[in-house]
């Protein structure tokens, strides 16, 4: 899980629901994420987790929109660069699908059930999980399984036993969505519990529980997440000024810990990428 000593952080740098309003510094143009992909590579993360905006702002699963994204990240970063498919409330599977089959990407996240979402919700049933898995599967794209509930973690269980992944096992835990599972210590370790044998794990806390979970995830040997898309508070009321900003803490909490942040290279050699 260390990787000899190293740790892997990941930077979700947009999401689908923070706005401008909310996070000023929230890059949504190609050029943009370019910018925040490099500085956040150089502040120490090896994934940047993609989602992409229209030309007014709304989240979208556009192949062209992601295209133009990877395209200008490409020029500035060798950072791997993980894509949504999670996309945002109302998209449809076959919407949120589609920039994985034509762009082929390295990395891509799969949600390993329906999980409220405030006062919303976002349906993954089981076929959908198996087609998803399948495309992935043919196209050697390595999965985040991304899990909002412990009951995600065992249904993902029913696609490797399906034969549907392969090896290394990558998973997302998602804590602190409102009307989902919390982010505490207990729900922690029933998650790493839940896991299949080998897997490794990033631990994504939203919003308060942003902070918290880089600790827990550190405390249990697991992976982080930081960024806007989970929160854009530094500190109590205080916007972050970019999401580099807090890349550069993780890396400093790593470093309490004994941890040096992994590079690019060493995920894609890790996670067994097509590079």
């Amino acid at each position: 899980m260390s990787l000899d000593g190293k740790i892997v952080i990941t930077c979700a740098c947009t999401g689908a629901e923070t706005s401008k309003e909310l996070q000023p510094a929230l890059p949504i143009t190609p050029e943009e994420l370019a910018v925040t992909a490099k500085e956040c590579r150089a502040a120490g993360a090896a994934i940047l987790h993609l989602h992409v905006r229209d030309e007014h702002g709304k989240a979208t699963q556009s192949v062209k929109r992601f295209k133009e994204a990877i395209e200008a990240i490409r020029k500035v970063s060798d950072i791997v660069i993980e894509l949504t498919t999670g996309g945002a409330v109302g998209d449809t599977a076959e919407e949120r699908l589609k920039p994985v089959i034509e762009l082929e990407p390295e990395m891509a996240s799969l949600d390993c059930g329906t999980v409220n979402f405030g006062d919303e919700y976002i349906v993954n049933d089981l076929p959908t999980m198996r087609a998803f898995a399948t495309e992935f599967k043919k196209r050697k794209v390595r999965a985040t399984l991304e899990c909002f509930d412990l009951g995600h973690v065992y249904a993902s269980h029913y696609l490797i036993k399906e034969g549907l992944l392969a090896e290394p096992y990558h998973y997302g835990f998602v804590l602190n969505v409102p009307a989902a599972a919390p982010y505490t210590v207990e729900n922690l370790s029933a998650f790493i519990r839940a896991l299949p044998a080998g897997a490794d794990y990033t631990v994504m806390g939203i919003g308060r529980s942003s902070l918290p979970a880089q600790f827990g995830a550190i405390a249990n040997g697991g992976w982080i997440r930081v960024g806007f898309e989970d929160n854009v508070y530094f500190s109590k009321g205080v916007l972050a000024k970019s999401n580099a900003q807090f890349v550069e803490r993780a890396v400093r909490i790593a470093h309490e810990a004994g941890l040096k942040p992994a590079t690019p290279d060493d995920v894609r050699q890790y996670l067994k990428l097509r590079g």
